[in-house]
């Protein structure tokens, strides 16, 4: 299984609150093409950021998990969290943008990188 592909594997598995977008894509893309979910993934993280709400996705701990994987200088992992998350987080004065607030070191950097300019 490639790099990618677990990434995604091991964000479900560890966040169920994701299994129900995760089916809807694997039903319409007969697999798992890990940069597609995370534009799924990334909407469902801002979602929960704004909302807030007590049966949202535990934004926080998705992060964490994010920040650890990038933190494994993995390629193909590094490819999709910079290039299919941070670089759709949302823009300056857009709801959820102040997530990029409690984005780890790695993510930090990336985000910089990719989106100098916010």
């Amino acid at each position: 299984m490639s790099a990618d592909v677990q990434l995604v594997e091991d964000l479900v598995a560890r966040f169920p609150a994701l299994e129900d977008p995760y089916s809807a894509h694997i039903f319409n893309e007969e697999g798992v093409l890990p940069h597609v979910f995370f534009w799924d993934v990334t909407q469902e993280l801002v979602r929960s950021f704004v909302e807030r709400g007590s049966d949202a996705l535990d934004w926080r701990s998705v992060l964490a998990f994010l920040e650890e994987q990038l933190s494994r200088g993995i390629p193909e992992v590094s490819e999709v969290i910079g290039t299919s998350f941070l670089w759709y987080l949302p823009n300056p004065g857009d709801p959820g943008h102040e997530i990029i607030n409690y984005l780890g070191p790695a993510m930090t950097r990336g985000f910089r990188e990719i989106r100098p300019r916010g």
